[in-house]
């Protein structure tokens, strides 16, 4: 997993260990963001997790 946005775009994260995790797609957390900002307004200073 990494950071896609922002400051740390591109730092990796390390996934929990022993538990079976399956990340979200670039695309899809992009879909999802967009979506949210057309229907909300830009989220300048907010801090969002995809956990």
């Amino acid at each position: 997993m990494r950071v896609i946005a922002g400051l740390y775009k591109g730092r990796p994260l390390d996934a929990p260990k022993g538990v079976s995790t399956r990340p979200t797609t670039d695309r899809v957390k992009e879909s999802l963001i967009s979506s949210i900002v057309s229907a909300y307004g830009p989220l300048d200073g907010a801090r969002l997790l995809d956990a």
